[in-house]
């Protein structure tokens, strides 16, 4: 408990760190284009923040990655951009679109197997999707576009159930989408990241994808061409050990280093 106890301080402390320089209270809010799985994290972040009086204001719009990266590709005013998958922040910047210098890899997750309330998953995962009852649906995110999705297809094909699942898959617009279907019972499964279900997600996790059965799961952050002073202080905020700190809380797995 008391080590739990310093680490929310300590983060704290650290977005303190943006809010304590007065002449950046009047700016333009910094704007976070970031992958829906992010949203519970980046919220909490940007809540804190926005405490303080002097705080900075983060504007975060939340979707699929590649949505993201084409809102960006067409001159959205995104000022930092997290993706859930390296191939679209690769669009961005084979375009020239990335400060460069700037990408880095932030964060890494898992993929998990979840499950609608009162159904039970003794069955070794393979076993499990192999065997979905003939009326049961399988919620992904769009397998050719979402990075979600993305991952999850690899992983029904390394584990070769895709043939077996292919005509039960309901696509969602990002992984947020697949996990309401599942926790509003209208798909029995679903594949989301290991971060998404919470407390109050009313799915069960049923087991977790082998990281073997998929390309490693990288969330990669940077800045969209080139940065205010206010950009580049909320850019080394994410890289921080505080923030660093509330994504950890979440479930994420941190892959920079301390700052």
């Amino acid at each position: 408990m008391a080590g739990r106890v310093r680490s929310w301080l300590g983060a704290v402390m650290g977005l303190c760190l943006i809010c304590a320089t007065p002449s950046y209270a009047s700016a333009e809010p910094v704007t976070i284009f970031a992958a829906a799985s992010l949203k519970p994290a980046l919220d909490q972040i940007a809540a804190r923040a926005a405490e303080n009086p002097d705080g900075v204001q983060l504007r975060l719009s939340y979707a699929g990655s590649s949505a993201l990266a084409r809102q960006i590709q067409y001159g959205a005013p995104a000022q930092l951009f997290i993706s859930a998958n390296s191939d679209w922040m690769d669009v961005l910047d084979q375009q020239g679109l990335l400060n460069p210098g700037s990408r880095v890899d932030l964060l890494g997750n898992r993929l998990v197997l979840i499950a609608a309330p009162g159904i039970s998953g003794d069955k070794p995962l393979a076993a499990t999707l192999r065997e979905l009852p003939d009326n049961a649906h399988l919620a992904m995110g769009l397998i050719r576009a979402v990075p979600a999705g993305i991952y999850g297809r690899e992983a029904l094909e390394t584990l070769d159930v895709w043939t077996d699942v292919q005509t039960r898959v309901v696509q969602g617009d990002n992984v947020r989408t697949a996990l309401r279907l599942v926790a509003s019972g209208e798909a029995e499964y679903g594949i989301v990241y290991a971060t998404d279900p919470g407390p109050d997600a009313k799915v069960q996790v049923v087991d977790v994808f082998p990281d073997n059965s998929h390309t490693p799961i990288r969330y990669p952050l940077a800045m969209i061409g080139a940065p205010t002073p206010l950009t580049q202080q909320v850019y080394d905020f994410l890289r921080s050990d505080s923030a660093r700190d509330v994504f950890q809380a979440h479930g994420f797995i941190p892959l920079e280093p301390e700052q």
